[in-house]
């Protein structure tokens, strides 16, 4: 008896093995099936300023990366906007003001704006980095606040605008 359910038990092992390997050469021999339309596409975030390239030929100015807390707006003195004076050259594409508008507590956004001579925040702190001769320096402006840069003080070399971060 012992020797009947030894030669059943390797028969259904034999078969199982069998089933096995068949449906594995089943699914082999299909070619891959694309994901259903329902399901999106993964999605990687950069971290990119969105219309970049347009917004500098329209505008004259470059937007690089930020975390979608600061974005550029149409200035409107009637808003709290944050808003960033420059020397107007027509030749470049730059008008003389630019207006951001803070979506959050925080936030940042880095850019490069030629010959920036002011930085006023209205309705939120916010920290301006800005590069002169090779260096480059913090300004922070209170809320409610008005500082000149670059240009605009005293002696001040020409200054780009790098980094805008609002800070509460």
């Amino acid at each position: 008896m012992p020797f009947r359910a030894r030669k059943l038990a390797a028969s259904v092992i034999a078969a199982a093995c069998v089933t096995l390997a068949g449906i594995s050469v089943a699914f082999a021999d299909d070619p891959p099936q694309p994901p259903p339309a329902s399901i999106p596409p993964v999605a990687v975030e950069n971290y990119e300023y969105p219309g970049a390239d347009r917004i500098l030929a329209e505008k004259g100015i470059k937007l690089k990366r930020g975390d979608g807390h600061i974005v550029l707006a149409e200035c409107d003195q009637a808003a709290q906007q944050i808003r960033v004076m420059t020397v107007e050259d027509a030749s470049a594409g730059r008008r003389g003001t630019y207006c951001f508008k803070a979506v959050g507590k925080t936030g940042r956004l880095t850019l490069e704006l030629p010959r920036v001579f002011a930085v006023e925040a209205p309705d939120h702190p916010v920290s301006a980095d800005l590069t002169a001769d090779g260096r480059t320096t913090t300004v922070n402006v209170p809320k409610g606040g008005f500082e000149s840069v670059g240009e605009g003080t005293v002696g001040g070399a020409r200054s780009v605008l790098v980094e805008l971060r609002v800070t509460g």
